[in-house]
């Protein structure tokens, strides 16, 4: 993703939405479906509420963030909880959705790989699907939304998704384009994670306990 961001106000704090019925299952998401969260998932919002509370007190002023999907949507609402702010502020965003996966979309993983070969990379990374998103692609939407916020006052809370995050991280962290991807992407981190993004550097404020890749 070539050209720079303004410089943002405040601090970013990206969180991976909790564990969902379709990870439990082995099935791919991508950016459309409703995939609510298991048990294990609303532990682990509950466990980033509480470090999120820790870390920033009761009802701090937070702009609350989320694709908007039900699995960010819900996992928001736990930590919202945790924070005493209302769910019901939260703004959505289309463009900090999950990669798009064209007809991968609801297939198991197992069914898929015995079709047309791996589908993440040693990185973690999904392959695009060949009707899918690609990550420059990705980089282009995330990125417009970095802009659009540099300037809002305040922390934001962004709950959002594995592969759209890596990106969005990569991107506030000035990342360099990966040379096959063409995008900007930081490390992996597991679901339930949360990374707190200030002025271009970047620390994990919470590692969660779900798994890596989405």
């Amino acid at each position: 993703m070539s050209g720079s961001l303004p410089r943002r106000l405040g601090r970013d704090l990206i969180a991976r939405h909790g564990e969902t019925v379709f990870n439990a299952s082995g099935r791919i998401q991508g950016d459309h479906l409703h995939t609510p969260l298991t048990r294990a998932g609303f532990a682990q919002a509950e466990a980033m509420g509480e470090a999120l509370r820790a870390l920033l007190g009761a009802r701090p002023p937070l702009t609350l963030w989320a694709s908007p999907t039900g699995r960010a949507l819900q996992t928001l609402a736990v930590i919202a909880e945790h924070l005493e702010l209302d769910w019901h502020r939260a703004r959505t965003d289309p463009r900090l959705v999950e990669i798009g996966v064209g007809s991968w979309a609801g297939r198991a993983y197992a069914d898929l790989v015995a079709e047309v070969g791996p589908v993440f990379d040693a990185n973690g990374l999904l392959r695009p699907a060949p009707d899918g998103e690609d990550y420059r692609a990705i980089a282009k939407r995330v990125g417009a939304w970095a802009k659009d916020t540099a300037g809002d006052p305040g922390d934001r809370l962004i709950v959002m998704h594995g592969m759209s995050a890596r990106v969005l991280r990569g991107v506030l962290t000035g990342l360099p384009d990966d040379p096959v991807l063409g995008a900007p992407i930081a490390a992996g981190l597991p679901q339930g994670s949360v990374s707190l993004v200030a002025d271009g550097s970047e620390r994990v404020a919470h590692r969660g306990t779900g798994r890596a890749p989405a």
